[in-house]
Order: C-alpha cells, then sequence, then structure tokens
C-alpha cells in the first residue's frame, strides 16, 4: 500500500510542480497588447481528482479514469480580489460543463475550484453548454450567458448531428450556487453569443445578439444584435437591430459574435469580438474590436480595420485549427486590462494591455475601406506622413 500512496504522492507534486510554471511575457510586442508565452489553462490543468480514482482498492494501476479533453472559452470576472475564470472544460466523452478557475495575478498559477459548476436544467435539459460570458450587472447579480445544446427533434434518426442553439441564462452572486432562469426567447431565430450589457439602458436590460438561421451558418442572421428586455427572468426579444453587420471580404464575411461585455471608457464602450471568413483551408476565426457611444451603447463610433488578434504558432493547432475566440476579459481600476482568450478550441491564453491603449488602438486606427485601391490609399497616406517625419527629424 505503501507504494500506490507515493505513487498518488509523486502524481499530486508534478501536477503542483506543473501549474507553478511561471509564465514570461513574449519578446516581441505590437505595442497595442502583450501575449505570453504559455497557454494558461489546458486539459493538464484539471485536478487529478477529476480525473482519476485515488483509492487502490479501486484503482490499483492509478489509471485515469475520467479524462479530459481541452479547457477553452473562458468567461471572467474579478471576484474577491482574484482573477476568476468560468472555464468551459471538455471531457473525453464531448461533454462540456462549467468550471471556476482562478489566479492571484491573470497571468499564471490558475488553479480549479474543487467541484465543477452544478448548472440546474430547465424542463428541458441540456446536451451540452458553453462559451458563458459573464456580466456583473448593476442590478447586483452576476449574470451567465451561454450557449444550450439540444438535438434537433426535426432532424430523422439518421442524422444524430443536427443541433439547435439557445441562449441559456443564469444568475449567481458568489459563483458557487447559481439560479437557471429559462432560456432567451428570441422569436424563433437560434442564438449561440449572446452578451448581457452591464448597465440598464432605457430602464431595460440590453442583450448584444447574434440571430441565426441554423446551429452554425448564420444564414440571412446580419452580425451582432442588439435588443431590449424588460426582465432577465422569462426574457423575450422581439425588436433585433442589427449594430455591427457582416460584411464581404473582411474577417467577418461569415459571422461575427460579441465577445465578452465591454469596457466603459470615458471616450465610450470598448468592444472585442470574434470574426470569420473563409479560406482554402476552412474557417478562421479573429479577433476585433469596435466602439460604441456612452450614451447609446448601440450607436457604433470607431471600426478599426482587420483583426485586432489573430491565432499565431501553436495557437493555430488544436481540435478546431486557426481559431481564436474569447468571452472574458477583465479590467482593473488601474486601467489594466487581462484579456482571455482561447485557441483553436483547445486550450486558453492571456494577453495584457491598457484601457489607454485599446481606445487610442480604435480610435486612430482607419476604418477597412472594403476595396484594395482604398486599402493602398490608405497606407500610401501613412508611409508619405512616416517618410516626411524621417526625412524633418533628419532620419532618413
Amino acid at each position: 500500500m505503501s507504494d500506490a500512496f507515493n505513487k498518488i504522492k509523486k502524481l499530486i507534486a508534478d501536477h503542483e510542480a506543473f501549474l507553478s510554471i511561471k509564465n514570461e511575457p513574449t519578446a516581441d510586442t505590437n505595442g497595442v497588447y502583450q501575449r505570453y508565452k504559455n497557454p494558461i489553462l489546458t486539459a493538464a490543468h484539471t485536478p487529478i481528482h477529476w480525473r482519476y480514482d485515488l483509492n487502490p482498492e479501486t484503482n490499483p494501476m492509478l489509471m485515469e479514469r475520467q479524462g479530459m479533453n481541452a479547457a477553452f472559452n473562458s468567461g471572467a470576472i474579478e471576484f474577491n480580489g482574484k482573477f476568476c475564470l468560468v472555464v468551459r472544460v471538455e471531457g473525453y466523452d464531448r461533454k462540456s460543463f462549467f468550471a471556476v478557475a482562478e489566479s492571484e495575478n491573470g497571468i499564471d498559477n490558475f488553479r480549479f475550484w474543487d467541484h465543477p459548476i452544478t448548472l440546474p436544467e430547465t424542463h428541458e435539459p441540456d446536451t451540452n453548454v458553453y462559451d458563458m460570458r459573464l456580466t456583473r450587472h448593476e442590478d447586483g447579480w452576476i449574470y451567465g450567458l451561454f450557449c444550450t445544446e439540444r438535438r434537433d427533434h426535426s432532424a430523422s434518426d439518421a442524422d444524430q448531428s443536427a443541433a439547435t442553439a439557445k441562449c441559456g441564462i443564469a444568475r449567481t452572486r458568489d459563483l458557487v450556487t447559481w439560479e437557471r432562469l429559462a432560456d432567451l426567447d428570441s422569436g424563433g431565430s437560434q442564438q449561440r453569443n449572446v452578451v448581457l450589457h452591464p448597465e440598464f439602458v432605457e430602464g431595460k436590460y440590453a442583450l448584444y445578439t447574434r440571430p441565426q438561421d441554423g446551429f452554425i451558418d448564420a444564414g440571412k442572421g446580419g452580425g451582432i444584435g442588439w435588443g431590449l428586455v424588460s426582465s432577465m427572468e422569462n426574457a423575450s426579444v422581439r425588436d433585433e437591430k442589427i449594430i455591427d453587420p457582416k460584411i464581404y471580404h473582411t474577417i467577418k464575411e461569415v459571422k461575427n459574435g460579441q465577445g465578452p461585455p465591454p469596457i466603459k471608457t470615458n471616450e465610450g464602450w470598448l468592444h472585442l469580438a470574434h470574426g470569420v471568413r473563409n479560406t482554402a483551408a476552412g474557417l478562421r476565426y479573429v479577433l476585433y474590436m469596435f466602439m460604441t457611444a456612452l450614451e447609446d451603447p448601440s450607436k457604433v463610433t470607431h471600426r478599426p480595420a482587420g483583426h485586432f488578434m489573430g491565432p499565431l504558432g501553436d495557437e493555430r493547432v488544436g481540435d478546431v485549427s486557426n481559431v481564436l475566440f474569447t468571452n472574458g476579459w477583465i479590467a482593473k481600476d488601474s486601467g489594466e486590462v487581462y484579456i482571455y482568450y482561447a485557441s483553436s478550441d483547445t486550450r486558453m491564453h492571456v494577453a495584457t494591455s491598457t484601457v489607454e491603449q485599446l481606445v487610442d488602438y480604435c480610435k486612430n486606427t482607419p476604418e477597412d475601406g472594403l476595396r484594395s485601391a482604398t486599402s493602398v490609399q490608405t497606407r500610401n497616406e501613412l508611409i508619405d506622413r512616416n517618410l516626411a517625419f524621417l526625412k524633418a527629424n533628419g532620419l532618413k
């Protein structure tokens, strides 16, 4: 028995050493954000006691009994002075669930809480849940909006891949006990990327939506939508308007969706979103930003062209390759911003920036001219200004 206990102790010690690895910034930066060398969460970061039966009597060979496949697409919130992520964790059985991981500094040493979140179900049980956006709302609740996936019961028995997507809604005050509310009623359209605005607008709750015809295809759904609801209990949105449309031959030609809730600044609301385009190798997901007006969060004021962040190096490889996705960021009172993003539906990363940098990026990055000729014109304007500056200062 002592040999078995020694194996368990070594397994736990090796895991603790892995969790304790320090994260370092990458050598290069574009001046807008700082990437870091290591993923902050992977399947290997999940607790040993989630995966192994540690009792030598029932698992004498110390086999992993319930394997974990991925940890990604995390909502984020500062809670009790800690950086807390509500992570989409996926087991070998392909079922996703939510679990809280916390860190003191938001960059490394993330540790999962002992138990995953026990999420209540509605009268129609979820087959799969994922991609929770966390909003600390001015009504005092922390809301979690997520995708709930169920089989499409209109499909034939021969089609076991057809699915439907709705926005699930839950709320909590402590990230432990969650109250499940009715799924969002969006008038028949499917919804996979719904985000709650942190403040009341015109006395109502405001939602960023992404109406779509099917589980995967946006169809006639035109982009990131906006709608107001009187209550989050039995929430029903009907008068959606598209505030950030998908556009041909851009990074959001196929579909786009709001990432985390926007960050309030003195100059407007900062938004982080994902855009999807077609390539010869399949769909490519990148992150992009825009800003909306303080007094009217549905009015877009700045649209920087192109992607804010795309998959690089090892980030391009995973279960669903060539993908970056985000549904969580944390803005500190100091102005620091921690951007939590997933790569290729497999692992979590962090990048850091500041409100000042992100506002500058949004305000001063030219918009997309939507044609090659206008792209060259905009770039030539920058080149000419730079050449004049270098010459005037004796640098060229």
